[in-house]
């Protein structure tokens, strides 16, 4: 674990998609839920999506070394009608200048392992949305991070980004690798963030980076249990 380090930003999503072959079936019952605020709790979760139907189980995903939310979690209805129900009503929702995304869980897969990129080398000033537009064009962008110092908020000019497929990875490596973005004064050194089979070149995983901040998206969630406040949105295309 780096020390002196932050991410500058948290997207807080995971993939949810399996898959191109093979044959298994998505739970018509599980959900994930993408873009959660970074301090809403597990039972701020329950209490959202419980409103819905009955829930079997409800799991906030953390941190392994700092304990702390990474944004997204696993609601698992009794009912598919309730899930369903859940999706058409909550995916779209605002909470705490965040618009979270509901959509049903699916298997992991081989296919979108090791989908993870390290980048170095960035411009100083290159924002977040920067860093997605900039790898955008090559696959679907499940989430991405800016490293900063956590004394002085700076970047470190390292970032991270993790593509819904290892396919799209690839891709984006054989294409940005070695480039000069512009702002930048030397090219950028796009790699695979984990590769066990090559780890002279592997980097430390990205969770052993984080420590996320709470400053960019407020303070805590101040809504009474049960009760949300939210802005409808039209279905999320992300």
């Amino acid at each position: 674990m780096m020390n002196g380090m932050d991410s500058c930003t948290q997207n807080g999503t995971a993939s949810s998609n399996s898959s191109q072959s093979g044959h298994i079936e998505e739970s018509k019952t599980n959900l994930i839920v993408n873009y959660l605020p970074q301090n809403m709790t597990q039972e701020e979760i329950r209490s959202l999506f419980s409103s819905i139907g009955e829930l079997e189980s409800c799991k906030l995903i953390r941190d392994k070394v700092t304990g702390q939310s990474l944004g997204y979690g696993f609601v698992n209805y009794v009912r598919q009608d309730d899930a369903e129900r859940a999706i058409n009503q909550l995916n779209g929702l605002r909470l705490q200048n965040k618009t979270i995304k509901v959509s049903y869980a699916r298997p992991s897969s081989e296919a979108i392992k090791g989908a993870n990129l390290y980048v170095s080398g960035l411009p100083k000033s290159m924002t977040q949305q920067d860093l997605e537009g900039m790898f955008r064009a090559y696959g679907s962008i499940i989430t991405s991070r800016i490293l900063c110092d956590n004394i002085t908020g700076l970047s470190k000019g390292v970032g991270f980004i993790r593509f819904d497929q290892r396919i799209e990875a690839e891709r984006a490596i054989q294409k940005l690798n070695g480039t000069i973005p512009e702002g930048a004064a030397e090219p950028i050194t796009v790699k695979f963030a984990n590769n066990p089979s090559n780890n002279n070149k592997a980097v430390p995983p990205l969770a052993a980076y984080l420590s996320p901040l709470t400053r960019r998206y407020g303070g805590p969630i101040h809504h009474p249990a049960g009760r949300f406040r939210y802005i409808p949105l039209s279905p999320l295309t992300r």
